[in-house]
């Protein structure tokens, strides 16, 4: 039996962060990616992807499930085909934005329009402010109270003096806080309060996914956005009463086809939308920017994140990012 040479290839890359980036699951120093690669004619499409140990993943499991599907690329995959083969994940991202990829340069047209989407334009990124000692996090929000927006990651306790001091050091700048499930039920009213009092406009997953129900039994005086309680479009309907906004991340949701979807789904259930990313490279920025024209938020600051992003990365004026250029991706 002739085996069948597969198109598709990948391998896992690392880039290494500028300092450290904590949240409240922990801190690390570099930003560990999974690219996929699928060559046909002349042309190359890539995806890249963030495992995340949250849900499980690590880049050796990730890479396997993209080789895994070395067979099924070669005899044809398609992104619909691949949406029905593999459950939503960081493998099925890489792949699906990587067949978007192929599709987009074989056609000769920009992937926005491929997807029958408006042309995302330059908007303003939020600028992540790490989690930290209320000092030391009122020093590193000095060296970016210029930005318009910063996203500002909380841990539990202690986050009331640690969003007052930000509020202080910013006096100026939108404000949107990430507690990552750090938060309990005993503690929840007071550091909502808390940020309301700092003026902060946005909380994320302020309570685990899945113990999150408290949500809908209290007064919320801010805007509560999911982030771990969303990936696809089956997490919406009980979010409803809990939520008034949704995070969208490409490697929650398995690829840009499906947090399109998403994205259509929950506007009309009158959600915010969020775009957000992984700590990654501007291949994985480039096709979240599709998600932009749909977006009161957008978070896609990895690249500035790192020490070094790719070749031909995203262009960030400030805080102002700009579409992927083809030479990038779509």
């Amino acid at each position: 039996m002739t085996s069948v040479k597969s198109p598709l290839v990948a391998r896992i890359e690392r880039f290494p962060i500028a300092g450290s980036f904590t949240i409240s699951r922990g801190a690390k120093t570099e930003a560990v990616t999974v690219v996929a690669e699928i060559s046909l004619g002349g042309h190359a499409g890539r995806g890249e992807c963030v495992p995340y140990p949250r849900y499980g993943e690590t880049p050796e499991a990730t890479l396997a499930a993209i080789e895994a599907m070395q067979e099924g690329v070669a005899r044809g995959l398609t992104r619909e085909t691949l949406q029905a083969t593999m459950p939503p994940c960081a493998a099925r991202n890489a792949l699906d934005c990587a067949l978007i990829d192929l599709e987009s340069k074989r056609s000769a047209q920009r992937a926005w329009a491929l997807l029958g989407r408006p042309e995302p334009t330059a908007g303003t990124t939020a600028y992540t402010i790490s989690l930290a000692s209320p000092e030391a996090m009122a020093a590193a929000t000095v060296k970016a109270a210029h930005r318009p927006l910063l996203k500002i990651k909380l841990g539990g306790e202690g986050d009331p003096e640690r969003i007052a001091a930000v509020r202080k050091a910013a006096p100026n700048s939108e404000l949107i806080v990430d507690a990552n499930e750090a938060w309990t039920a005993s503690t929840l009213e007071k550091n909502l309060d808390a940020c309301a009092a700092a003026g902060v406009t946005l909380v994320e997953q302020p309570l685990p996914a899945g113990a999150d129900e408290m949500l809908a039994q209290i007064r919320r005086p801010i805007a509560v956005c999911a982030d771990e309680s969303v990936h696809d479009r089956t997490s919406l309907e009980r979010l409803r009463d809990r939520y008034d906004a949704v995070n969208i991340k490409l490697d929650k949701t398995g690829g840009i086809t499906e947090a399109l979807a998403l994205a259509d789904a929950a506007k009309v259930l009158g959600f915010d939308i969020m775009v957000g990313c992984m700590v990654a490279t501007s291949l994985s920025m480039a096709p979240a920017m599709l998600l932009t024209p749909l977006a009161r938020f957008v978070d896609l600051d990895g690249p500035l994140l790192l020490s070094r992003d790719r070749d031909n990365g995203l262009r960030y004026e400030g805080s102002r990012v700009f579409p992927a250029e083809a030479a990038l991706w779509g």
